[in-house]
């Protein structure tokens, strides 16, 4: 629940999630009922899936401090994920969620809500940009090293990769298998990152500039975000079922 509604954040959020829909509805199409599309496997289509992750990390960062009850949402979609992983665990295991991103995001919400009044002691401009650049140096840490890109900094000991809970943090072990994979780190710090960027943009007085938005559906699909997340594979899974 928020203390106002801010279009502007309602459209990004349906944005991404209509984004996030039709990325899945290719990946079902290829990997589920066989359609043979390289591009599926590109560059492109993989710049496509990241930008669609970063937003609604970013974005949920960002909107926590506008939730009045932080800590109770952040228990509902860490729930959320968890029934997600459990249904696919025992109805779909070649294809099951462990650690997805509603885990991520209701992790990311539990443990901020805890250190807020820390972190509302710091400068923004400086925890914005310390999160972002830790994301950036960890954002291949579940392949075992630090870097920026392909850029190797420090490689992490093999032992770190070991369990469940190691996966979870973000190291996880060569046995490990998930369809939606988003380990605590890096993406804490992203979220980090949307936390201190509302500050930034509250000390600023540029709110305001997000209150009035342009695009009623994609508004809509936003507020009604997380159930929309939860129901969309299954129904596309059932009308590809149907139809093809």
């Amino acid at each position: 629940m928020f203390h106002k509604r801010y279009a502007v954040l309602d459209g990004l959020r349906g944005f991404a999630l209509a984004n996030m829909i039709i990325y899945h509805a290719i990946w079902d199409l290829v990997y589920l009922f066989g359609f043979n599309w390289k591009w599926y496997q590109s560059d492109a289509a993989h710049i496509w899936q990241q930008a669609i992750c970063w937003t609604f990390v970013l974005l949920s960062g960002f909107c926590l401090p506008l939730s009045k009850q932080r800590f109770k949402r952040g228990a509902e979609v860490f729930l959320a994920g968890a029934c997600v992983s459990i249904v696919t665990i025992f109805l779909m295991r070649e294809n099951q969620v462990l650690f997805g991103i509603l885990t991520l995001i209701g992790s990311c919400m539990l443990l901020l809500s805890l250190l807020n009044p820390l972190f509302k002691r710091c400068n923004a401009t400086v925890g914005f940009l310390v999160s972002f650049i830790l994301f950036l140096f960890t954002e291949h840490i579940s392949q075992g090293y630090l870097g920026l890109g392909a850029w190797w900094l420090l490689e992490l000991p093999k032992e770190w990769y070991c369990n469940y809970i190691t996966a979870y943090l973000g190291l996880p072990a060569k046995d490990f298998y998930s369809t939606d994979y988003f380990g605590l780190l890096p993406w804490l710090f992203l979220f980090t990152a949307g936390y201190f960027l509302y500050h930034l943009f509250s000390s600023r007085k540029l709110l305001t500039c997000l209150e009035k938005g342009r695009l009623k559906p994609l508004e809509w699909i936003g507020r009604h975000s997380l159930i929309i997340y939860i129901l969309h594979q299954p129904l596309i899974y059932f009308l590809f079922t149907i139809l093809l």
